[in-house]
């Protein structure tokens, strides 16, 4: 199969740049990505892409048994960076992405030299000493009621993930991003990101790696950036003054801004 068609694959930006792939996260697609691009393109190739299932990808090619895990989303990123013949590129990961580039980045170092990790979440269910933001019934609740209704859990999710209550278009926006997904991938994809378990995986990171987290942010709470930047050696974390869960949405100037900074410090 194509993978680039496969995974909707797009090229832009300043082909002599050191390559930066954009990863989206749960329910969304590259399209979230289009208020970074602008910064980016001009010094740096630019790849966006969709994971099977999401976007405008081949949805013939889903495979619940294939995604059951985040190894199967890791296999789409370094699928789609075999197919480019990428070399040292920096993975960007929103959300349930970081992990997966942590996890493309261990099977394939020779093409994944460097990590941008926002809002990102090894583990979103408390354990012992560890705090995820949830409890294993707030997450059972949560994936219940999408499984139930994933339009109606959509509608009421979508605000509190993003935030910024004032800005109510932020909420729609995402919450049109769900809707646009098909449920039963969105099924598969909720179960694999929500009851997942990365950390471990953590300390093979082995290559600079830059940790965005948000000042307020319901899903990934500030004790889980501190976690991540403790896990991962010699790693930065920069909090941004930006409330929800998807600060390149909601406070782009900030998170491009951060971002650059990190790409400069790689030349």
């Amino acid at each position: 199969m194509d993978i680039l068609r496969r995974n909707n694959v797009t090229v832009t930006g300043n082909p002599r740049g050191r390559t930066v792939v954009l990863a989206h996260g749960f329910g969304c697609d590259q399209n979230m990505w289009r208020l970074t691009v602008p910064a980016l393109e001009r010094e740096h190739r630019v790849v966006l892409f969709d994971y099977v299932g999401s976007g405008r990808s081949d949805l013939s090619a889903f495979s619940a048994e294939r995604y059951g895990s985040l190894d199967g989303y890791a296999r789409d990123v370094v699928e789609v960076c075999e197919a480019l013949d990428l070399r040292d590129a920096v993975f960007v990961g929103h959300s349930v992405s970081a992990m997966i580039g942590v996890l493309a980045a261990r099977q394939v170092p020779e093409r994944v030299g460097a990590l941008v990790m926002v809002a990102p979440s090894p583990r979103y269910i408390d354990d012992e000493e560890y705090r995820g933001g949830f409890s294993e019934s707030d997450i059972e609740e949560l994936l219940e009621s999408l499984e139930a209704n994933y339009l109606g859990w959509s509608a009421a999710m979508a605000p509190v993930i993003m935030g910024n209550p004032e800005r109510p278009e932020l909420g729609d926006e995402l919450k049109n991003s769900f809707c646009a997904t098909d449920p039963e991938m969105a099924r598969v994809f909720a179960r694999t990101t929500f009851l997942s378990d990365a950390r471990d995986a953590l300390r093979d990171v082995r290559v600079p790696t830059l940790i965005l987290e948000c000042t307020q942010d319901a899903i990934a709470p500030r004790e889980v950036g501190a976690y991540v930047h403790r896990a991962i050696p010699g790693s930065t974390l920069v909090t941004l003054e930006a409330t929800g869960h998807c600060p390149h949405l909601s406070e782009p100037a900030a998170t491009n801004a951060a971002i650059i900074e990190f790409l400069a410090g790689q030349r």
